[in-house]
């Protein structure tokens, strides 16, 4: 017998909801911006620059002394964190040391990059002190404040870029009215991403980014499965009312939009139990974006139709793409 979470020819009446996922999205969209510029986005070593080194032992480690010992070098910031290794026995932990100031304001780049390196050897010196030579630095990654800075334009220049893709691929693939629907779904997914961010303090560095990227692909993917079906339904039911016609192809691809997302989620179920901390930042991005993802398709880039005139005749393109 096949499993059916969603039984065939449903007849819910999503654009009726559309006013009041209207103003969720707006809330949500405003509280977001509103936390971006109080309480920011908590950045990082990628961008704002400092020491992390991953460390293992197969000693039991003791996290308060590791904390005392790198605390006591007087680094500035320090966070000390346990990892949980599935894939073996050792014990393992991460310390984050912030950027390190340089007390010549008129030091150039190389100052401070020797900075960051002579924080990084005092670090390492002082483990090996305190649990032996014994121990395995899996991971040492030393980030200058002008490789941070390069970074953070990077980063927004690949959402940016990546969005600005995705309108061009619907406006040549659909109309120009389905272009902007997408594009406004999508802002509105990265939007509100950044504000879970900004609310919830997750460390937000490179990984995020590609999170980001991803949820943006998925977003896109999930719209144009429920745009293409409308541009089909448009073709049959030319005099159909416009809301019941939304209402009918967000129907048709409920099915496949719901299973799609819940394999999504189990998979990234596991990499949240199994994948440490170092991965549960990018898992914990995937996870809310799928759900903001499929909501955004579902009622803000289906009922963006409704509004935006959208061609009902397309028996043209379908004669010149026959």
């Amino acid at each position: 017998m096949l499993l059916k979470l969603v039984p065939d020819q449903t007849k819910i009446g999503f654009i009726k909801l559309r006013f009041a996922a209207l103003i969720l999205s707006a809330a949500l969209v405003v509280g977001s911006i509103a936390a971006l510029f109080t309480l920011g986005l908590n950045f990082g070593v990628d961008f704002k620059g400092g020491v992390t080194i991953e460390v293992s032992d197969d000693e039991p480690i003791d996290i308060a002394a590791v904390r005392t010992t790198v605390s006591d070098l007087g680094l500035g910031s320090v966070d000390v964190q346990e990892i949980q290794d599935f894939a073996g026995a050792d014990e393992a932990v991460l310390i984050k040391i912030s950027q390190q100031e340089v007390e010549d304001p008129q030091a150039d780049q190389d100052a401070n990059e020797i900075a960051q390196q002579e924080a990084n050897e005092q670090v390492q010196a002082a483990l090996r002190t305190l649990l032996g030579d014994g121990i395995d630095f899996r991971k040492i990654e030393v980030v200058g404040p002008t490789v941070s800075g390069e970074l953070i334009q990077k980063g927004a220049l690949a959402v940016a870029l990546a969005i600005a893709m995705m309108l061009i691929y619907i406006w040549l693939r659909f109309e120009w009215q389905f272009s902007l629907g997408a594009i406004v779904a999508l802002v509105h997914d990265v939007i509100i991403t950044l504000g879970m961010f900004s609310v919830t303090r997750l460390e937000f560095n490179l990984p995020i980014i590609a999170a980001i990227l991803t949820i943006v692909g998925y977003s896109m993917n999930d719209t144009v499965v429920v745009y293409d079906r409308v541009r089909e339904n448009l073709r049959k039911f030319k005099q159909k009312p416009l809301a019941d016609l939304l209402d009918l192809s967000i129907n048709d691809t409920l099915s496949r939009t719901v299973m799609t997302s819940l394999t999504t989620m189990l998979a990234l179920a596991v990499l949240v139990i199994f994948g440490g901390e170092v991965l549960r930042g990018f898992t914990l991005a995937m996870i809310w974006g799928i759900v903001i993802g499929t909501y955004s398709s579902v009622f803000v880039a289906s009922p963006f139709l409704l509004t935006s005139n959208v061609k009902r005749d397309w028996s043209k393109v379908s004669a010149q793409t026959a």
